[in-house]
């Protein structure tokens, strides 16, 4: 479940040059390279980091010491997060439910233990996104590692339904917390560094979660430990995340309620300015109104929605991530009932997590490289690749071979994976970091709402409460629906710029000659009238 620009500091004066953009900031030179043309096609995480030259006026003073900081701050970050995602028994959770270890029933964990998690995401994904800016990070992760305990805790010693629940409820929590640390790396680090600090710490996110799920699968393959065993290692792993947590560096500014503001912006004393616009009752309470940082946020999303490319990565991010993650969360069930192995040493589920993983990381590094005309292919790659996640899932429905099962699966989550950071990229290349991190928490909002609606009428013991198999026909018709959307969409994109291409090839008649053409024929009618 997705990553951003202003360090607080408002930029005195700006201007750019093709290819270098030099900026004065607090009395300080600035020079930065700003992407080339082969550099805006790939997502932010993959492009090459921007260079900071040294200015003949910031003396000799150059920061060793911060560069130093700088460094260490990112290992602590990149060490926490690699840690974090150390839960070897987290692959296996579906399994140790319908085990005889906890001996629930398929119906219960389908229908009654697995949709509390989507409830529970959409219920605290709003105010876990605002109480991270709000309190500058540091308290919501310490708030994710202490929901994480509370899941081991809860499986290793929860032996009901209502046990269970809970168990999905902090899990929930865990889920809407990741924003803080995918957030926290850019309050902490410069401008100039952003790209290769976000890379960093997404790699040794994708790295914890490949070793967590290869350790756990070794665990359970070659040394014969039971489900609850490896809950107990999880849980230690888990209470190692928290004692990090407590050393992570607060930062003193946030992306929207906690800007260190300048004292002038443009050469404008910022304290002068409410003056003019406070002169009456009216405009005072207008004034005061639009400084409320939700109403603020809000309006800044205005302009956004109205900008093709924007709109559509983001309905994109929306329906495909719904789909994605019902998938993932009832995937493991659907192994179970199609192979119901009572041998724990025969259940691969840490091994094809660890493959789709690592699949995932190479198709996402990929999709960096592709170099291609994305106003005009975009609607055409999601077309096809939504399609290919369509068939990918009746197979994985209709298939009685496990085998087929698990590479259909790693297919599916790689070819999501690819088009993230293309998302990412479409989205965030023309927006500010902090109107970026808005429009991404406000699609993850909406996919959210959008998941919890399908749960409550398909899966819910309230709604129709299907099991698994036609759950799957469902995400599969769902997937086909998109798919002919999208590709019904792209051919109206790719014929109506041949068309316009079309048009512009004509050849035209020049307008003197036309002119020319207009005096003779006039000449001649007033001959002929003449006569």
């Amino acid at each position: 479940m997705t990553q951003n620009e202003s360090d607080g500091q408002a930029l005195e004066k700006s201007f750019t040059v093709p290819g270098i953009q030099m900026t004065s900031e607090n009395g300080q030179m600035k020079v930065e390279q700003t992407p080339s043309e082969e550099q805006q096609f790939l997502p932010v995480e993959l492009q090459s980091p921007t260079v900071e030259l040294p200015s003949h006026l910031e003396g000799q003073e150059s920061p060793p010491e911060e560069y130093t900081q700088w460094k260490f701050l990112l290992f602590y970050l990149c060490l926490y997060g690699f840690m974090t995602q150390l839960r070897p028994g987290e692959s296996f959770i579906t399994p140790y439910l319908l085990s005889t270890e906890r001996n629930f029933t398929r119906e219960q964990v389908t229908n009654e233990i697995t949709p509390v998690l989507s409830y529970s995401y959409m219920a605290v994904l709003v105010p876990v996104f605002l109480l991270t800016d709000y309190l500058r990070y540091t308290p919501v992760l310490i708030l994710q590692s202490l929901s994480h305990i509370s899941v081991w805790l809860l499986l290793i010693f929860g032996t009901d339904v209502i046990a269970m629940q809970f168990m999905e409820f902090f899990y929930g929590i865990t889920m809407a917390a990741r924003v803080a640390y995918s957030s926290y790396i850019f309050s902490l680090v410069s401008p100039t560094n952003y790209q290769r600090a976000a890379g960093y710490s997404r790699s040794s996110i994708l790295m914890g979660v490949f070793t967590s799920a290869v350790l756990g699968q070794l665990c359970i393959s070659l040394g014969g430990v039971q489900y609850r065993t490896i809950n107990y290692i999880s849980l230690s792993c888990m209470v190692l995340g928290l004692f990090l947590t407590f050393f992570l560096q607060r930062p003193k500014r946030s992306l929207f309620f906690n800007k260190n503001i300048s004292k002038h912006q443009n050469g404008i004393h910022l304290s002068e300015e409410p003056k003019a616009s406070t002169g009456t009752k009216a405009g005072g309470l207008c004034s005061r109104w639009r400084d409320f940082v939700i109403i603020r946020m809000l309006m800044e999303l205005k302009g956004t929605v109205r900008h093709p490319r924007l709109r559509l990565w983001s309905l994109w991010w929306i329906f495909n991530s719904a789909g994605y993650y019902l998938m993932l969360y009832y995937v493991q069930i659907l192994w179970n009932t199609v192979y119901p192995a009572t041998d724990n040493r025969k259940v691969y589920n840490g091994g094809v997590d660890a493959a789709s993983t690592l699949l995932g990381a190479i198709t996402s590094f990929a999709a960096g490289h592709i170099k291609i005309r994305w106003n005009l292919w975009s609607e055409l790659v999601i077309g096809l690749v939504t399609a290919f996640q369509a068939g990918l899932l009746i197979l994985m429905n209709t298939t009685e071979n496990i085998w087929v099962c698990y590479v259909a699966y790693i297919l599916f989550r790689s070819s999501y994976q690819f088009l993230v950071p293309i998302a990412i990229f479409q989205i965030a290349s023309n927006l500010s970091k902090e109107l970026c991190a808005l429009v991404f928490g406000v699609n993850t909002f909406f996919a959210t709402i959008l998941k919890t609606i399908i749960t409550i009428i398909i899966a819910d013991k309230r709604g129709l409460a299907l099991s698994v198999h036609p759950q799957f026909y469902v995400y599969f018709v769902y997937f086909t629906v998109l798919a002919v959307l999208y590709l019904g969409a792209a051919a109206f994109v790719i014929i109506k710029h041949y068309h316009a291409e079309r048009l512009k090839e004509k050849p035209q008649i020049p307008p003197k000659v036309e002119s020319e053409h207009k005096t003779t024929s006039s000449s001649a009618v007033t001959c002929e009238s003449r006569a």
